[in-house]
Parts: C-alpha cells; structure tokens; sequence
C-alpha cells in the first residue's frame, strides 16, 4: 500500500512555490484561484490544510509559472481597461501601455452615433472592446487573419455583451472598401532577430514580429489606410518605443497632418497617429 500523501498548508505550498522561483504575488493569485478565495483568506487561513485535488492544481500550476508559462495563460484571463477578457495562447496578453492607444482614440471619439472604428490585428479584442465598452454608440469593426484568435475576440465580446463586429481575414481584406472614421492598431513591430523574443517565446510569434526591422506590418497598414478612411480620419497605431520617428516618417510620406506621438506608461514613445 503506497504510503498517504503529506497534508499541505497554505503557508507550506506559498513557501514550495517560492523555492521554485514564482513571484510572491504570483504564488498568492495562483493558490486563490485554485482555492475560489480571495487572496486576503490566505493570509488569514495560513495553516489551513489545502485539499488535495486544489493542492495538485497550485504545483501544477506554479511548477508551469516556474517555466516561464505567464500568468494569464495560466488563469485564462487577463484584466484591460477595467474588463477581465479570456485570453489564449493563440493571441498576445494585453499590456497596460496599450491603454495609452485606447485614451487617445477616446479623446478622437465623438459623443454622437454613428462614428466608425476599425480595428486592425484584434487578438483578445482588447482595444476594440475597450472602445465600444466606452463609447457604446460607435460602431466598432475588429479584424484578425487567425480564426482561432478571433474565436477568443468573439467570445470575450459576447461575454462582455460588447456589440463589435468581427470579420477574419488579413488587415484590410475582410473590409473591402469600407471606409472609417478612426483606424487603430497595435500590429506586430519587433524585428525577427531581437533579444527580447526569448522571454516572449509562450506568445505567438506571428503576433509579435514584423520583419527584419519590425516595420513590415506598419508599412502596409500606413500604405493602405488612406483608402479606408474618411476625410479627416484619424490612424493611430503602437509601436516599439525606438520606432517613434520611423513611424511618423512613414505617416508623412503618405500625406498625414498633425502627425504626433504618445507617451507609455514608463514615459517611452509608445503610440503615433496622424490625421488623413
């Protein structure tokens, strides 16, 4: 007979998941979610002993987390401009600097119906979410060339109850000759051969690198969007924070006014957009 399994504390199994190299708060998240209590309960069920089948679920998941697996993979979920959105690792985790595309193209929005927005490379559907969350008047379109990134932009939109429409298919494509009042995105823009790839190998690469300087995918988009958008239309974009001035050069060479730049969350050039 093969001797019983130890009982597990809480505090043992934070400690275990320390030894392993997780993040204290990590380790915290992790446990509460396998145990459904908040992460204030730990503290004070410090010694409680954890049952055995959410026991196997917190090693399993910090033994993953120890590996480099990110957190919202683990959980499913990720939080964006204050809406918890499913996420897969089909499709790239929102990042908090994104929001600072989403206050821009907020500030662009008018408090009237009818305004248009495209949204090019949606993934979660994060920003397109984000927007129509909003401004519930404006019509929100999101497209993506994956099927399987789009099945996770369409499920947080229905879960959500988030009116935007969804069309598959790669960058303008899926939207003929549609034209917009606003044009967002935050495409792929690292350069195929960049360090920072290798603490990035959990997403997907195609959602992450864009040629050899990282521009190719910026350089259709800024090429085409003057066919999709109306007068006066607005293209606002992300980038990385070392291609603010390519990023404009690209917009002014295909006739953009009032070409400018944002500022991320740690006060790098984040965001460049201009009006047609």
């Amino acid at each position: 007979m093969s001797e019983p399994q130890p009982t597990l504390t809480v505090a043992a199994a934070l400690q275990q998941a320390r030894q392993l190299g997780v993040d204290r708060l990590d380790a915290q998240i992790l446990l509460s979610t396998a145990l459904q209590r908040p992460r204030s309960w730990l503290l004070a069920h410090d010694q409680d002993a954890l049952p055995h089948e959410q026991a196997n679920q917190f090693m399993a998941w910090t033994q993953r987390r120890a590996q480099g697996e990110p957190l919202a993979y683990l959980l499913g979920d990720k939080e964006f401009y204050g809406l918890t959105l499913r996420v897969s690792p089909d499709v790239l985790i929102p990042r908090p600097d994104t929001e600072t595309l989403v206050d821009w193209a907020l500030a662009l929005i008018p408090a009237q119906p009818r305004f248009s927005v495209l949204d090019l490379g949606t993934g979660s559907g994060a920003i397109a979410l984000a927007l129509q969350h909003q401004r519930p008047h404006a019509q929100i379109t999101a497209v993506d060339a994956s099927p399987a990134a789009l099945a996770i932009a369409q499920a947080n939109a229905q879960q959500l109850a988030l009116p935007v429409e969804n069309l598959q298919g790669s960058w303008f494509e899926p939207v003929a000759t549609r034209q917009f009042d606003l044009i967002v995105s935050n495409p792929p823009y690292i350069a195929e051969n960049d360090e920072h790839l290798q603490a990035l190998t959990f997403e997907p690469k195609r959602a992450l690198t864009s040629g050899v300087d990282g521009l190719d995918d910026l350089r259709l988009i800024i090429s085409k969007a003057p066919l999709h958008l109306n007068a006066g239309g607005w293209l606002l974009l992300e980038h990385g924070h070392d291609q603010a001035v390519a990023v404009a050069s690209l917009l002014e060479a295909q006739g953009f006014s009032q070409i400018s730049t944002r500022l991320d969350l740690g006060g790098n050039p984040r965001c460049t957009g201009g009006k047609a």
